[in-house]
């Protein structure tokens, strides 16, 4: 693995990576892997769990974390990709990008002589993904699994079908027509799952999505640079609320997975949230873990 650019890069090194964030977590791993080297950490949006879990993580690992807004550089004035690209991988280790486009950041690698790192686009988000099932065994011990993502199927969920898919996990999408995830990436995810066994579908029936299933995973529906279709989205998704209904339809034991920021009473209600079978709060911690390992696998 070269960069991180999509889940799909992993999928040589997923079980490394999961196996290594258990690490971090449990305390097991007293070394400095990256001491003395740097992180670039380039943010066009917006960040809370990004930024804090690559920051503080690229500290703990030794090494010493950059923060860059887009407007702190050159690329705000028209230098072009390339040319930062170039510059930027002479004086760092690795360059972890949050980006409003995935081209950019695929741009962005071609030039880069360092490991570069997706922190979120608007295709995918592979860190978060791969925090999610770490979490899932986490709270499991398994992966054989029904898991079912419901709302808008946006860049979380586009890598969270890859990354089910690599980890033989049953992944189930309900939404709205023209909520689909992107097709491109759902073929690939169906070619990983010929290989693990996982099932994988699309559909509009919350119902038939989320009876038994063992998780139940959602995100926000007015995505940032949705902002403009806010009132249609809240229209076409509100019966894709997760809320108590929605709980005791799944599984006696499901448990309940947000990427967060949530918006109480749109995509989810604050009881479930909070409420018992919520893994929301540790799936945040893990961000921390699953990113030093990341890391730790690249740039070490």
């Amino acid at each position: 693995m070269t960069h991180l650019l999509s889940a799909l890069d992993a999928q040589n090194n997923v079980w490394d990576i999961l196996e290594e964030a258990k690490e971090f977590k449990q305390g097991n791993v007293s070394k400095k892997p990256l001491k003395n080297k740097s992180l670039a950490m380039v943010f066009e949006k917006a960040s809370t769990r990004t930024r804090m879990s690559f920051e503080v993580g690229m500290y703990q690992l030794g090494g010493q974390p950059l923060y860059l807004s887009a407007s702190d550089l050159q690329l705000g004035r028209g230098e072009i990709i390339e040319d930062t690209a170039r510059a930027m991988s002479r004086y760092v280790d690795g360059v972890m990008i949050r980006a409003r486009e995935h081209d950019d950041v695929l741009q962005f690698a071609r030039y880069s002589d360092v490991p570069v790192i997706n922190g979120l686009t608007n295709l995918e988000h592979p860190c978060q993904a791969f925090t999610d099932i770490f979490t899932i065994n986490e709270w499991k011990n398994t992966f054989d699994l029904q898991m079912t993502y419901m709302g808008d199927g946006n860049n979380v969920c586009n890598s969270l079908l890859l990354a089910t898919a690599m980890v033989g996990m049953d992944f189930t999408v309900a939404c709205p027509s023209n909520y689909e995830p992107d097709p491109i990436i759902l073929k690939e995810a169906h070619k990983v799952a010929r290989k693990t066994g996982s099932v994988l579908k699309i559909t509009s029936d919350v119902q038939e999505a989320v009876k038994g299933t063992d998780v139940i995973y959602t995100d926000v529906w007015v995505s940032m640079g949705d902002e403009s279709e806010e009132s249609q989205r809240l229209r076409d998704l509100r019966d894709y609320q997760v809320n108590k209904e929605i709980l005791e339809m799944a599984h006696p034991d499901a448990i309940i997975l947000h990427c967060l920021p949530a918006i109480r009473d749109q995509e989810i209600t604050e009881e479930v949230l909070n409420g018992p079978q919520s893994a929301v709060w540790d799936q945040a911690e893990n961000r921390l873990h699953v990113q030093k390992a990341i890391m730790s696998w690249l740039l070490g």
